[in-house]
């Protein structure tokens, strides 16, 4: 795959130029290569987008569940027919490694294939009235126009996880794809097309958020926002969605702490937060940022984890031994080097890695070393700013109260990690810390039929499962008199 694909935007089932007539090249994050283009979308083709989303949905909605699951079912076995063509897309936009690629590609169709299996189950209620001879029906409804505002870390499976229930339940969505990773979005329109999905039902529009964006959230015809990104971005969100009272589910930020405690299985501990820290370059919202490490099992732990650390293989990611790609852009670069010399002079020690790798194939693109800092404090920056990238903060801890204090000392409040045998920790844990999400004797990774929800500035209404499903849907009632 070596073609500069021009991307159009995708309305009303049509690809059309925006209308701005301007363009933005898409770079590869591994040698800064031009990848693709796509059209810069500006407020008339928001306004475009959402009036084909109003009118497709109109009709859309008074399809049987079932057979809007079906077709849906259709187009999510067209995405995973397309698994080479779109994971190779993937690794060449974001720069994850092929493998994850792949699971991203299969993900975003099983995404779809869980909200489809909800299309029996848009379930009301029935119940007595305080009248005689009436009943009230409370009724589960479709929204109507859905915004979709993805990140760039997975940017396909983003898209499947709102695109689906948004879908099944009855809307219509226009989507906006991170400008730093719109490619393999885009790409869903041609299949969109190819499974015969009524035109205008969904629409891909690229575009700055600052311009494109706000035209879509700001609108009166947008009945609900779901977004995945950066919290100051979120804020904003909410914010502009204020202005109509738009409904608004948000998932943000997180600085997700992984506590070890002394009577953890350590080969247990020492697997899953190491994958938890370095998976997609650390670029994932419930990575582990901050390890609490119990000051008893604190040398043999780090010495099974740094071994793991050191034989991590940084490099081409279409190849596939490597283990860890680049991270997406220049500035997110920037930012990695900014806070490892920001913790050094705070007191912290570079136990590993700390700069740029080197080597002839390193000197283009936005590479950076895994990342391990000792001798940190919980008042470091390390630990309260999201790093977003492959740098590890580790403190030892000596009681239970004080790692929970530590790890709610925290503006986020996504996900957490606990490694321990003891059932009373385990419930302590449960009860005491302040996240949405807690994984426990294992690595990060949500399921869909669980709940992804952030407390604090990490979110609001949550994603995935029943409650998730259901944020696509509104309530209407009926007092029925007869």
């Amino acid at each position: 795959m070596s073609e500069i694909k021009d991307y159009k935007l995708f309305i009303n089932g049509e690809w059309v130029e925006a209308t701005s007539g301007e363009q933005a090249d898409i770079l590869s994050p591994s040698d800064e290569s031009v990848v693709g283009r796509v059209a810069m979308g500006v407020e008339a083709d928001a306004e475009n987008a959402l009036k084909a989303a109003e009118a497709a949905q109109k009709e859309w909605k008074k399809v049987p569940p079932r057979k809007r699951a079906e077709l849906m079912r259709k187009f999510a076995a067209e995405i995973r027919a397309n698994k080479d063509y779109l994971s190779k897309l993937l690794v060449r936009e974001q720069g994850k490694i092929i493998s994850l690629a792949e699971i991203e590609v299969e993900v975003t169709a099983t995404f779809i294939e869980y909200a489809c299996d909800w299309a029996r189950h848009i379930e009301g209620d029935i119940m007595p009235s305080d009248n005689p001879d009436e009943h009230i029906w409370i009724h589960k409804i479709p929204r109507g126009v859905i915004v979709a505002i993805t990140a760039w870390n997975f940017p396909l499976a983003l898209a499947g996880r709102k695109i689906g229930p948004a879908l099944v339940a009855g809307n219509s969505i226009v989507v906006k794809p991170t400008q730093e990773t719109p490619l393999a979005t885009l790409e869903l329109g041609f299949l969109a097309e190819k499974v015969g999905l009524p035109k205008g039902l969904l629409n891909i529009v690229t575009g700055s958020g600052r311009v494109l964006g706000n035209a879509l959230v700001e609108n009166p015809i947008t009945k609900m926002v779901t977004m995945t990104g950066s919290t100051p971005a979120g804020q904003q969100i909410f914010r502009t969605a204020a202005n109509n009272l738009t409904h608004v589910q948000l998932e943000l930020g997180g600085k997700a702490p992984c506590i070890v405690f002394e009577d953890a299985d350590i080969d247990q501990a020492v697997e899953g937060a190491f994958h938890s820290r370095f998976d997609n370059c650390g670029q994932v919202c419930t990575c582990n940022e901050r390890m609490y490490v119990h000051e008893s099992i604190y040398d043999t732990f780090m010495e099974k984890f740094m071994n793991k650390v050191k034989a991590l293989k940084v490099g081409n990611p279409m190849d596939i031994d490597t283990d860890m790609g680049p991270k997406v852009n220049a500035s997110e670069l920037k930012h990695m080097k900014e806070l490892v010399a920001k913790s050094m002079e705070e007191g912290a020690v570079l136990a590993y890695g700390g700069k740029s790798p080197e080597g002839a194939e390193f000197e283009k693109g936005h590479w950076f070393e895994p990342t391990v800092l000792t001798n940190v404090s919980q008042e470091m920056t390390i630990v309260h700013e999201e790093s977003f990238g492959p740098i590890l903060p580790v403190i030892k801890f000596s009681d239970f109260d004080q790692v929970v204090e530590y790890a709610n000392d925290c503006e986020y409040g996504l996900a957490a990690m606990v490694f321990t045998k003891d059932m009373q920790k385990i419930l302590r844990c449960n009860d005491e810390l302040e996240f949405g999400e807690i994984y426990v004797n294992r690595g990060h990774g949500e399921q869909h039929q669980g709940f992804h929800n952030g407390y604090k500035l990490s979110g609001s209404g949550g994603e995935d499962g029943k409650y998730g499903f259901e944020q696509y849907l509104e309530k209407k009632t009926f007092y029925v008199k007869y």
